[in-house]
């Protein structure tokens, strides 16, 4: 026999999206703030972006599985109360973070930064810039965010040569392990992050890895701002040795003034990696599963971590 689930969901849209779910699903909404419901709820969807430290509020209450509408969990296992299960937002946020790494080389490569800021004052900046073609990309990470800006890269006549977490052939052939970074960085033109936030990648990004690259090279982050060292990168950057197309920061958001804002050769997106119009409708997916497999008593889809 089916169970009766109850789904909290953060917001009336998403509520709205979701509302033919099958019957025996009951959905209240209730997006972690007062007050909390008096049922146990046993699908909560996150809302999007929701710092780590407000999960801590959910010792109050009875849940059994949290979704997240992100990709990345750092810092969720110091907040997660004991015997949540927590699931990331696989398969929502991969294209479209791919989308934006290679506009942000592309822009970098092409000077678009250079004549969107010279636009204003009427400037007709005509200049020669590197472009992408015969290239080496460097790329750290080689899970779905890393899959998909390889995707993209392909047709664009660059060398990609990957990084994870240890050497091995895949599919798509060799790659590289972090071991290796040492010898690969002084080759790279440009260096592309997508790498989760954990423990070792913590400043995976600091003044020796940054002292290896090439004068000139580009280090483009789309995986979270603590990957970088970010002090070491305005020294790196003030200093006239390289550029950077950055997504996500630390601190972040990035305080007004910051000197990443105006350094030169410095692109700075708030953070708009997965966040298009396709990302409602991937993630009502991932909810619909999460119900269907609660219904038929199967396992969540990707935990990772609890439980």
């Amino acid at each position: 026999m089916e169970r009766r689930l109850i789904i909290a969901l953060p917001d009336e849209e998403i509520a709205r999206r979701l509302c033919g779910l099958p019957g025996g699903v009951r959905i209240i909404v209730w997006d972690l703030g007062d007050p909390a419901p008096d049922v146990a709820i046993d699908l909560l969807v996150l809302r999007y972006m929701i710092p780590a430290a407000e999960l801590r509020g959910l010792a109050a209450v009875s849940v059994t599985v949290a979704q997240s509408q992100t990709l990345g969990f750092d810092g969720v296992s110091e907040a997660l109360p004991a015997g949540i299960v927590y699931c990331n937002a696989v398969d929502v946020h991969e294209a479209s973070t791919g989308e934006l790494a290679l506009a942000l080389i592309l822009a970098s490569q092409r000077g678009i930064g250079e004549a969107v800021t010279a636009q204003p004052r009427g400037e007709w900046a005509h200049a020669q810039h590197p472009g992408l073609a015969g290239k080496t990309v460097l790329l750290i990470g080689v899970g779905g965010v890393g899959r998909e800006i390889e995707s993209r890269l392909a047709p664009f006549d660059a060398r990609i040569v990957r990084v994870g977490r240890s050497a091995r052939t895949d599919a798509r052939g060799e790659v590289h392990g972090m071991h290796s970074l040492g010898a690969l960085l002084p080759g790279a033109d440009i260096v592309v992050l997508a790498v989760p936030l954990v423990g070792d990648t913590h400043h995976l990004v600091d003044a020796g890895f940054l002292g290896l690259l090439r004068p000139g090279a580009l280090v483009v982050n789309v995986a979270r701002g603590g990957v970088v060292d970010t002090a070491a990168l305005v020294d790196w950057l003030g200093a006239g040795r390289g550029r950077a197309a950055v997504d996500v920061t630390d601190p972040e958001p990035l305080p007004a003034d910051h000197p990443l804002w105006t350094l030169p050769g410095v692109i700075v997106t708030p953070h708009l990696g997965g966040h298009t119009d396709a990302m409602a409708g991937r993630v009502d997916r991932v909810v619909l599963e999460q119900v269907r497999r609660m219904r038929a008593g199967e396992p969540p889809l990707n935990p990772v971590l609890g439980g």
